[in-house]
């Protein structure tokens, strides 16, 4: 273990993400602004016209979700807790109340004990107040399938919840209702998994030891983006070896074959250079057209990350016309545009 603290901008470790917030509403002030207390981050601006309004948000530390989709076309707030540690039921509470347009509001929340528990009493708070929630529960990553037993709280929600923001976000946009924008973010989550590999652990900030150590030479697969511990240890080898390990069983779990179409996302953990991610994506395309499954839309950067941690992420999402009608319609946040 290092005897100092790893080198990380920041000032004081118990203001990082007071601070961070205030630098994103400075940066995009246009786009956002972020309310003290309780803490969430809320459009600048209301939409011309009165729409579902879609909320999310988690522990920090996963920048840029959520506060980095906070836009037209996405989320309309998001609700940022401490780092990896899930906001509370009030700021929840608030935000829903903030973002609420008069056509209800949807909760999108990953599928995390924490997160799941104060979103649902914030959604009963809501409705004592007159506002219809519907929630939607992402639940893609493999690595924690409860399998047979079904034991355990089930999947962890991972980067499929871009693809659910995205494209309930522009349902919303067009004018859906509530049940309309619910129901078809849980065909996205139904259709959505995804698998990561971790090439070191990641450090907290102020924190001299990274959240688990590998040993030379190895990578951790099924990693969670808290830190989490993967499913298994193997050694380090080419893209070519990695990529498959976290892209077949997603293929497999999701029964694609010949003829399928899907968003692929790779996704940045916090650390893998831009370099790395496309030689990632690469392999994923060269896997996916050997198996005849087309790609229909791309999204490769880093969007869900883990702090500070190396590695990456694969996200499928099965795909069909509206679906791809809804992807490509036009957003504008500080992390996605087009």
């Amino acid at each position: 273990m290092s005897a100092t603290v790893a080198r990380q901008l920041i000032n004081d470790p118990a203001m990082v993400v007071e601070e961070a917030l205030e630098g994103l509403e400075r940066a995009h002030g246009a786009l956002l602004r972020w309310n003290r207390e309780p803490s969430y981050v809320v459009r600048a601006a209301d939409a011309e016209a009165p729409k579902v309004a879609l909320v999310s948000g988690g522990g920090s530390g996963h920048e840029p979700l959520h506060v980095g989709f906070v836009g037209h076309g996405m989320l309309d707030a998001a609700v940022p807790g401490a780092v990896f540690s899930s906001p509370t039921a009030d700021q929840v509470a608030a935000a829903t109340q903030a973002a609420h347009l008069g056509r209800g509001v949807l909760h999108v929340v990953k599928n995390y004990t924490g997160d799941v528990l104060n979103f649902s009493i914030a959604a009963e708070l809501a409705g004592e107040e007159g506002i219809a929630v519907e929630t939607v529960l992402v639940d893609d990553d493999l690595a924690t399938d409860r399998g047979e037993d079904g034991d355990g709280p089930g999947r962890r929600g991972t980067a499929a919840v871009i693809a659910v923001e995205k494209i309930c976000g522009a349902a919303a946009e067009r004018g859906d209702g509530l049940a309309d924008v619910a129901a078809l973010g849980r065909r996205v989550v139904a259709g959505a998994r995804t698998m990561a590999v971790a090439l070191s652990g990641c450090t907290h900030p102020g924190e001299r030891q990274a959240s688990f150590e590998l040993g030379e030479g190895e990578v951790e697969l099924g990693v969670g983006i808290h830190g989490e511990r993967g499913r298994e240890r193997r050694p380090l080898g080419p893209a070519a070896e990695l990529v498959p390990a976290l892209l077949d069983p997603v293929v497999e779990d999701l029964a694609l074959g010949r003829g399928d179409a899907v968003i692929a996302i790779v996704n940045g953990l916090g650390s893998t250079h831009a370099l790395e991610l496309s030689v990632g994506f690469r392999e994923v395309a060269l896997a996916l057209d050997a198996r005849g499954v087309e790609i229909a839309r791309a999204l490769l950067g880093t969007y869900v990350t883990s702090l500070d941690m190396a590695g990456c992420s694969v996200t499928l999402v099965r795909a069909d016309e509206e679906l791809l009608g809804l992807w490509d319609e036009p957003v504008r946040t500080p992390a996605l545009r087009w």
